[in-house]
């Protein structure tokens, strides 16, 4: 078959059964209580996950990081990552119906008084986040606070389910960009513009550069670094942990001190490393909260 062809069978066959399938999914999870959806997409996720061949990059992940690791223990993680990547899924159609700061026990929220001192320092910044936890409801921890981002993110190939996934981010006030060379001139116009930006900067970029991650080389991003450096604006990290459920709590630590010694190359491969650090600590606190499936090193 052509790749011509293979295109033609994609777009004509198996992007509409995508799509169906996923706005089926969609439909059903948001028709059921947040708590009901949140436990069903969990029992998919575990129960399917394992058994799909790309389980086995992430139990080889694992295993590379925690080569000492007894196999049960593995398993065990896996179980669970599956677990949670089911119940983002099955909670992405109600993040319309987080509030984050309503005082309700459905998401502690510490450190805020980050968000607000970026919000009045009159100055861009940057959030940064991983996939980890429930990585979604991030960007709400600011929005909700009066910060809008304009977040990077990959879109689906299959414009059906595209479309989905902008229609659940429609909740965090801000735009979506592109992820790759395309979001470079977005993100320079909403920095210079004094807006701030949120980043998921733990996959591979294979043309980026090469910083310590969970004790091996990995080829990392070095976009956040190069822009905090260009504008001068602070870096804050965030993350979710899951609590139980559908329940959550969003952590937003202070601003990193940043290397800025005007050697751009030193800097820009030290922040990074230090990023990679901050996300380091978050997993290996909690190894099951990270989604282990990316090719994140080289074999």
């Amino acid at each position: 078959m052509t790749t011509r062809s293979r295109a033609m069978l994609r777009r004509v066959i198996v992007y509409p059964v995508q799509g169906a399938v996923a706005i089926a999914f969609y439909g059903l999870f948001a028709a059921l209580p947040l708590d009901a959806a949140s436990a069903i997409g969990g029992w998919l996720g575990r129960t399917l996950g394992p058994r799909h061949p790309v389980s086995r990059r992430a139990e080889r992940n694992l295993s590379r990081i925690f080569p000492d690791m007894p196999a049960s223990e593995i398993a065990g993680i896996l179980r669970a990552m599956w677990d949670n990547l089911g119940r983002v899924a099955a909670e992405y159609p109600h993040l319309r119906r987080f509030r984050l700061y309503d005082g309700g026990d459905r998401v502690t929220v510490i450190g805020a008084e980050h968000v607000d001192a970026l919000r009045e320092d009159g100055k861009p910044g940057i959030f940064f986040s991983a996939h980890f936890g429930n990585w979604e409801i991030v960007s709400l921890g600011a929005t909700q606070r009066g910060v809008p981002l304009d977040r990077v993110y990959r879109m689906p190939n299959n414009p059906l389910v595209a479309w989905l996934f902008s229609r659940g981010r429609a909740a965090v006030n801000g735009n979506l960009l592109p992820k790759g060379r395309r979001s470079v001139r977005p993100l320079f116009q909403a920095l210079r513009s004094g807006r701030h930006v949120g980043m998921l900067v733990d996959q591979k970029m294979n043309d980026g550069i090469s910083a310590p991650f969970l004790g091996r080389p990995a080829m990392t991003a070095p976009a956040l670094a190069e822009l905090a450096l260009k504008f001068d604006c602070p870096v804050v990290p965030a993350r979710v942990e899951r609590l139980g459920g559908a329940r959550f709590k969003l952590i937003i630590d202070p601003p990193l001190e940043l290397q800025r010694t005007g050697d751009r190359h030193a800097d820009v491969a030290a922040n990074m490393a230090r990023v990679n650090e901050v996300i380091e600590t978050w997993i290996r606190a909690r190894p099951n909260h990270w989604l282990w499936l990316h090719n994140r090193w080289p074999d």
